[in-house]
């Protein structure tokens, strides 16, 4: 029997995540590249935007429906996405590595008996076996598998696997008004800060760390971010001393970011924050210590006193802007 592909589709706060559209797109270039039919899937209440991800080569999506799922449950998303894959014969699964992505995936895979690779920054294929690479030790090496079991689950990191530009098809969208099942774990809330990007989707973002001495200085990294249109991030450091929020850190015990610009201000460069942002296509780093490990990874570095560069440098951002 040939494979069978099933994308998960992310939503959050009832609108399709941008990091879905790029699971979609990896989940239809497999689908062209094994003959294999695609297919999406997605769990929540009210969702703008699915029809949309027909224009990144996912035609068809089944939505399940209840109010009580429009926040994450890890067991009720784990069981509707599990039957729905096994009853309908999918071998292989994509996620997106997101907060959700990261613990849902392993739910479903080991409900599926699959095999699962996490992480992955390709997808490269020989006959009709996936090779997928993934970084490991920190981001220090790259990790080239293959899964053997018969179902595999892959789960992409976000701002790696470009969608282009969509076709402007519309996919079809199948509701299936559904019980929620157990939800004996449940995300209650969600609360979003207005205005601000996510740095796990964002295209630029500005970091901050130990360097800036003080919460009362981010407002260079936030002035930066806004010139640029960019997202806020943070080091561990910064974080654990209270400076800014969990959300923006960066890192292996943060959030793994990908985005096409990254400016590390006063960031040091330790192993932990490296590995959460290597594969940013260009790195800039300033800070003042010349022997920083940032710099062996930065595209572009400056070495000095960033209160003295990063007000120089918004304003002549801004004159370039006008």
């Amino acid at each position: 029997m040939a494979n069978k592909i099933l994308v998960y589709i992310e939503q959050r706060n009832g609108l399709v995540k941008k990091s879905s559209f790029e699971a979609a797109k990896a989940a239809s270039e497999i689908a062209t590249r094994l003959s294999a039919p695609v297919e999406g899937v997605t769990v929540g209440n009210e969702i703008e935007g699915l029809t949309s991800v027909g224009g990144f080569g996912v035609e068809k999506i089944t939505h399940f429906k209840n109010p009580d799922l429009s926040n994450y449950s890890t067991s009720a998303y784990t069981e509707l996405i599990s039957k729905f894959a096994s009853e309908n014969d999918f071998d292989i699964l994509l996620f997106v590595n997101t907060s959700l992505g990261k613990d849902l995936a392993p739910h479903i895979a080991v409900k599926l008996g699959a095999g699962i690779a996490m992480d992955c920054i390709a997808l490269d294929y020989t006959g009709n076996d996936i090779k997928a690479t993934r970084p490991i030790f920190a981001g220090k090496a790259l990790q080239e598998l293959k899964i053997t079991a018969p179902k595999k689950v892959f789960v992409l990191r976000p701002n790696v696997f470009n969608p282009g530009v969509s076709s402007g098809k519309r996919a079809e969208v199948t509701v299936v008004e559904t019980a929620a099942p157990d939800l004996s774990t449940r995300v209650a809330e969600l609360k979003k800060s207005e205005d601000k990007l996510d740095v796990a989707e964002a295209d630029i973002i500005v970091s901050g760390g130990r360097g800036l001495k003080g919460p009362e200085h981010f407002h260079l990294v936030e002035e930066l971010s806004e010139v640029l249109g960019a997202a806020v991030g943070a080091s561990r450091a910064a974080v654990d001393a209270g400076w800014r929020p969990h959300e923006e850190q960066v890192g292996q015990t943060g959030k793994t970011v990908s985005p096409n610009l990254y400016i590390a201000l006063g960031i040091s460069g330790a192993i932990q924050h490296l590995a959460g942002m290597r594969s940013s296509k260009y790195i800039v780093a300033i800070n003042k210590d010349k022997d920083a490990p940032i710099f062996q990874s930065a595209d572009y570095g400056i070495v000095g006193d960033l209160f003295e560069i990063i007000p120089v440098l918004i304003s002549e951002l801004k004159k370039i802007k006008v």
